[in-house]
């Protein structure tokens, strides 16, 4: 069974709603049926800390053997990664665990203490994930038209340019998320396929309205969705 994991009632909806998904609320699971697969739908709440919390939870089943994480996200250059644009993970940072030094950079090592290890391997702030096997593990499509992106996971959205400019640049970041790591680091140490997918909803950075299509995001949701499951 495929765990499939969102962060909110609205983007579980607006994935599988068109497919006849049962409604799920925060905390809550129910099994589904879509593309010949089955899957356990559940809604981890917003950030890091509800997703670990979700994950767990879902992970102490015995009949989970791979997750998807679906959701919305940020993009740091909305001309490489337009927005509403369907984009796949090839890799995930946590840039806030480390030490915080005054300059706002972060040492990830300083304290010496990893999070954990992922195949004999410490992690720090950054996971590379295998998508295309992934997917392939789990029996998804993974189509052509996806976007390959480096994506990583916050704490607080991004609130302006300067901090949002520093970012791209010192992790390579092209999506902004608070999910994903969480999802991934629980999975990979599960051993477990992982697959992350998300639709461009937002400039990072911006607050200005014209830089936000969050219906339009939700609706593509629905797209990459069909696309993973439809013939698979």
């Amino acid at each position: 069974m495929i765990l499939i994991v969102t962060a909110t009632p609205m983007e579980m909806k607006a994935a599988f709603g068109s497919a006849g998904a049962p409604s799920v609320s925060q905390g809550e699971f129910a099994e589904f049926e879509i593309g010949g697969h089955d899957v356990l739908l559940t809604v981890a709440g917003v950030g890091l800390v509800n997703t670990g919390i979700a994950m767990g939870r879902s992970l102490g089943r015995s009949d989970v053997d791979g997750v998807v994480n679906l959701g919305i996200a940020g993009a740091y250059d909305v001309e490489e990664f337009p927005m509403t644009s369907i984009c796949y993970a090839w890799q995930e940072t946590w840039p806030e665990y480390g030490l915080l030094e005054e300059d706002g950079s972060v040492d990830h090592k300083a304290m010496g203490f990893p999070l954990g290890h992922v195949d004999d391997k410490p992690v720090w702030h950054r996971m590379k994930l295998n998508p295309v096997n992934d997917a392939k593990a789990m029996g998804l499509n993974l189509p052509e038209t996806f976007l390959r992106a480096s994506s990583m996971s916050v704490s607080g959205v991004t609130g302006g340019a300067t901090r949002a400019g520093w970012l791209k640049i010192a992790y390579s970041a092209d999506l902004e998320n608070m999910e994903g790591f969480a999802a991934a680091y629980a999975a990979m140490q599960a051993g477990l396929p992982f697959l992350e997918v998300r639709t461009v909803s937002n400039m990072v950075g911006s607050r200005d309205s014209e830089d936000w299509d969050i219906k339009g995001a939700l609706k593509a949701l629905g797209t990459a969705a069909n696309g993973l499951f439809a013939g698979a």
